[in-house]
C-alpha cells in the first residue's frame, strides 16, 4: 500500500535538526557534486531534486546548470528551502509517492537519503524514472549499514543491532542502497552502476558529531522502542567522544543509470 509521506523520522521542526542537516551537507555534498561532474551535468539541464532538505545540493545544481537550465528543489516540508533565491531555482512541496510530477521532463532526477524512509520505496524510484526525459539520468544515494553489524567492541555491535531493530519498527530500511541497482534494471534503466563511500572516523570527528546529534534527537524514541537502554546510549556517547575510538558504520551508495533514448 502506498502511503503519503507526511513527516520525516526527524522532523524539520525538531530542535537541532537544521544544524544536523548542515553537518550532513558538509560531509556528503562534495561526494555528490563530484558525481554530478562525472555524469556530465551541465548548463541547460532541467533537474529535479527530491528531499532537498536544506537546499544545499539544489543551489549547487542551479549554479551548475545556468545559464539556460532549471532546478526544482522539493521536499515534503519546505521550511528550510522556501526562502531560497537562486537563479534558475524553483521550490515545490512534493510527496514523491502521491503528488503529480511532469512525466519525461527532466535531464536529471536525484534524491539523497530519501528512499530508505519510504514505503514502497521501489514505487518512488519508479516515479523518479518516469520523470526523466529519454536519455535522462537518475541518481540515487542511499545508506547501507552493513559495516555497523561488525562494529567493535561487542557493546557497540549490540547498540547498532538495537538501532537496526528500531529502524525496522519505524519502517526505515537501512540496507536499501544495495537494492537500488536491481530495481533500476527492472525499470528498464540502462547503464546502471553504483559505488559506495564508507567513512572511517574517530570520536570527536564530524561524523561522530553527526551521529551524536542524531542519537540525542532520537533518544526518547529509541528507549521507548525497547530495543535500546539508557546505558547503551551512554556507552555510545562515551565512545563517540573518544578520539582514540575508530569505527565505520555506514556506506553511502551512489547508484545511477540512464533512461533509454528511445
Amino acid at each position: 500500500m502506498v502511503k503519503p509521506m507526511t513527516e520525516y523520522t526527524l522532523p524539520h521542526a525538531l530542535v537541532g535538526e537544521q544544524e544536523r542537516l548542515a553537518l550532513m551537507s558538509a560531509l556528503l555534498d562534495p561526494i555528490e557534486e563530484a558525481r554530478f561532474s562525472w555524469l556530465g551535468v551541465r548548463p541547460g539541464w532541467r533537474c529535479l531534486e527530491l528531499g532537498s532538505g536544506n537546499g544545499s545540493i539544489a543551489q549547487a545544481l542551479a549554479e551548475r546548470v545556468t545559464p539556460g537550465g532549471h532546478v526544482v528543489a522539493s521536499d515534503i516540508d519546505i521550511a528550510y528551502i522556501a526562502g531560497l533565491r537562486t537563479q534558475g531555482l524553483e521550490v515545490r512541496r512534493i510527496d514523491i509517492l502521491q503528488d503529480a510530477i511532469e512525466p519525461e521532463s527532466y535531464d536529471l532526477v536525484v534524491a539523497r537519503a530519501l528512499l530508505h524512509h519510504l514505503t514502497p520505496a521501489r514505487k518512488a524510484l519508479e516515479r523518479m524514472a518516469g520523470a526523466l526525459k529519454p536519455g535522462g539520468v537518475l541518481l540515487s544515494i542511499e545508506p547501507d549499514m552493513l559495516p555497523c553489524t561488525v562494529a567493535e567492541p561487542e557493546g557497540m555491535r549490540a547498540f547498532w543491532q538495537g538501532w537496526l531493530k528500531w529502524s525496522v519498527d519505524a519502517g526505515i530500511d537501512y540496507f536499501i542502497g544495495r537494492k537500488v541497482p536491481a530495481w533500476l534494471d527492472s525499470l528498464g534503466i540502462e547503464d546502471v552502476a553504483g559505488e559506495g563511500h564508507t567513512a572511517q572516523f574517530n570520536g570527536g570527528s564530524r561524523w561522530a558529531t553527526y551521529w551524536t546529534a542524531t542519537m540525542t534527537e532520537l533518544a526518547p524514541a529509541l528507549i521507548k522502542s525497547g530495543h535500546m537502554t539508557g546505558e547503551m546510549l551512554e556507552a555510545f556517547h562515551s565512545h563517540y567522544q573518544d578520539r582514540h575510538y575508530w569505527t565505520s558504520i555506514m556506506t553511502f551508495t551512489e547508484n545511477w543509470g540512464r533512461k533509454p533514448a528511445g
